[in-house]
């Protein structure tokens, strides 16, 4: 079983290792009373919820480069939307689960809770951010294995409703690229035609399958169900 601290260590050197800036980045144990307020009104948080749920924040200093990674004026890209991919790798460090929404919101109580677990995220120049992390107790499940155990935390959240999308294909794209879009622009993504689309559970590919119209309505057919055991481990 995965020590708490180990978690805690994990989960920051993914969320590190998940930010868009060429600097290098140290996290430090932090007591998370002394993180400025002014800092923490305005930090990325979301909640993950599985084998081992959480809550996390993020919070950029304002004095560090750091913080222009997130800062637009355009409503097309937000601070949350910048930062997600990074909360995204740290929660994943946690195992099989849903990471909520990602938003941008008052994190101070977060930061101040005795049971969360902050680090300083230092560069050369000094602070550049915070990360917290605050796990939820988990109630274990005796007298089984531990895939039953599995199964008995997870069958707690069966009612909560998922996002099933299905990717015809992808590609990446700068921010003024995305900023210098217009009606008539041709986006190439990096599939051929008739290749088969990627079908993702909260972000998380589970299968693959052929988009069908039904009764003019766009669907897909599943035409293969992904080996997902690895991620229970």
């Amino acid at each position: 079983m995965t020590s708490p601290h180990s978690l805690h260590a994990d989960a920051v050197s993914a969320l590190v290792r998940g930010l868009p800036t060429p600097l290098v980045l140290e996290p430090i144990a932090h007591n998370g009373a002394g993180v400025p307020a002014s800092e923490t009104a305005a930090a990325v948080t979301a909640s993950f919820v599985g084998a081992e749920s959480a809550d996390l924040a993020v919070v950029l200093a304002s004095s560090s480069p750091l913080s222009a990674i997130a800062g637009t004026d355009s409503p097309l890209v937000s601070a949350a939307d910048v930062l997600r991919p990074s909360l995204e790798a740290a929660s994943a460090t946690l195992g099989v689960g849903v990471l909520g929404e990602a938003r941008t919101e008052d994190a101070s109580a977060l930061f101040a809770d005795p049971a969360s677990v902050v680090f300083e995220l230092r560069s050369a120049e000094g602070p550049a951010g915070w990360f917290a992390i605050r796990l939820r107790d988990t109630p274990s499940v005796h007298g089984g294995s531990a895939d039953d155990s599995i199964v008995g935390k997870m069958g707690r959240i069966n009612n909560i409703e998922m996002a099933l999308t299905v990717e015809i294909g992808h590609t990446r794209m700068s921010v003024r690229d995305v900023l210098n879009l217009e009606p008539g622009r041709v986006v190439e993504l990096d599939r051929s035609a008739g290749a088969p689309a990627d079908i993702l559970l909260n972000g998380r590919l589970i299968a693959n399958g052929e988009v069908v119209v039904i009764d003019q309505d766009y669907a897909v057919r599943i035409t293969k169900i992904l080996d997902v055991v690895e991620g229970l481990n």
